[in-house]
């Protein structure tokens, strides 16, 4: 299989952290594997290469907005996978569970207090490097 994301999400520490890539940033295919292992869906090629590129960097993980940990990953009730949540538990961001076969599917965002899904029209990697974009910007 071919990396489609994996370099370029490894690209996000030397450009938001002004430092080098380092193996412990990522998670190693097999502890990303276990993580996943109790899990009764798979998730999308894009949201394993970010697990595999920046799982264990939490200064990305938890920049502004907290990933989920492959681990810590749920379907709500409406049938969306769901792996970020802001930091005032605001909003939750996920993947309809019948796209996790598309390799970078559409983002939805959730209004907790509503429980109503809007997609944000954009796939996972977008997503992600706007969001990063977006977090580490902000103080300007």
């Amino acid at each position: 299989m071919t990396d489609m994301f994996l370099e370029k999400f490894r690209a996000l520490v030397p450009k938001y952290l002004e430092d080098e890539w380092q193996e412990e940033d990522g998670l190693t295919p097999g502890e990303l594997d276990e993580a996943l292992a109790d899990h009764s869906f798979t998730i999308p090629l894009a949201l394993r290469e970010f697990y595999l590129a920046l799982g264990g960097c939490e200064d990305l993980m938890e920049a502004y907005h907290y990933f989920w940990d492959p681990e810590e990953l749920e379907v709500d009730d409406d049938g969306f996978l769901m792996f970020l949540e802001d930091e005032e538990e605001q909003f939750t961001w996920g993947f309809r569970i019948a796209d996790v076969s598309i390799p970078d599917p559409i983002v939805w965002r959730r209004n907790n207090a509503r429980g109503q899904w809007k997609s944000e029209e954009g796939t996972f990697s977008e997503f992600v490097f706007d969001m990063f974009e977006w977090a580490f910007n902000d103080e300007d």
